[in-house]
């Protein structure tokens, strides 16, 4: 018995199912529809796209150093209850080895990469089975050069990876920096590493904002242009890193913070880049309702 195009896609509308898997479904059932939705079920696809439809904002953000490389990533979860579960954390710390070794380009490449007897795709769907919600493997970094410095904060909230360069310094030597500049990351959400690496878009769009504010109080166009200035460069250390005051010492910044730390150590020290997630960032969030639940538990 063959099939059509038109087949794989009814198959998929009528069990959720990822559009190759019905099609392996019906390769495998000779195009009987009935044996292939069987099939499906069976392997549990049918009930793990199901789940795939519901909301998944809670979840865990992890960084690890594994050989040298280090990752952030974000999976996300329905609750923190499955997040919290033994299952869900050895996954996260499953997926953070895999980029660590494999180090894909992408959130697609990353699910095409093999694993076990299959791909990173074929493993989510399997946890989604076993935790019994949906799961996302929504976000992640990966630096395989230099010197990596990961950082956890609040049990999986969120989580930093910063990337520098040492010379003339040991490796070791600058860990206990790098956590200081991963914590201050973490608290501060700085949103670039320098002022020079500043949007223009964003900072033109800051600065128009500034300007009709101080016009609006009635300054003259050449005095609002000099507090425009001002306002701007105290933009630049609340929202740049390096600009930014040293949390443990806000006598200085975090620029002099490294700068004092490398002399300190007789080497140079450059920070390169940060990734911070926090869990759930810009996710709609599930909204249960417990009477509803109540009443559909009892039709």
């Amino acid at each position: 018995m063959t099939f059509t195009a038109k087949d794989v896609a009814a198959l998929r509308e009528s069990t959720g199912a990822g559009m190759m898997d019905c099609k392996r479904a019906l390769q495998e059932n000779g195009g009987d529809m009935e044996k292939a939705v069987f099939y499906l079920r069976e392997k549990g696809l049918a009930a793990a796209a199901k789940k795939a439809s519901r909301i998944a904002a809670e979840g865990l953000v992890y960084a690890d150093v594994q050989n040298g490389v280090g990752v952030v990533l974000e999976i996300n979860s329905e609750t923190d209850f499955a997040a919290k579960s033994d299952p869900f954390v050895a996954f996260i710390r499953e997926m953070a080895g895999i980029l660590c070794q494999n180090k894909p380009a992408d959130l697609a490449a990353l699910l095409e990469t093999k694993t076990g007897g299959g791909t990173v795709a074929d493993a989510l769907r399997e946890k989604v089975l076993v935790i019994g919600e949906n799961l996302q493997i929504r976000r992640f970094a990966v630096y395989p050069e230099n010197i990596s410095i990961a950082y956890v904060h609040m049990g999986g909230r969120i989580g930093v990876l910063l990337n520098l360069t040492a010379e003339g310094i040991d490796a070791g030597a600058v860990q206990e920096m790098g956590k200081n500049i991963a914590m201050q990351i973490a608290a501060m959400r700085p949103i670039w590493l320098d002022s020079a690496d500043a949007d223009s878009e964003t900072v033109e769009r800051e600065k128009a904002v500034f300007m009709a504010q101080i016009l609006e109080e009635g300054k003259p166009q050449h005095v609002a242009e000099k507090i425009v200035a001002g306002r701007i460069n105290k933009y630049f250390q609340e929202v740049c890193l390096l600009q930014q005051p040293y949390v443990k010492e806000n006598k200085m910044t975090v620029a002099e913070y490294v700068q004092s730390v490398a002399k300190e150590l007789g080497g140079t020290i450059k920070l390169n880049a940060f990734t911070r997630f926090e869990k759930g960032e810009g996710l709609e969030k599930r909204e249960d309702n417990f009477a509803d639940e109540v009443s559909k538990m009892t039709q």
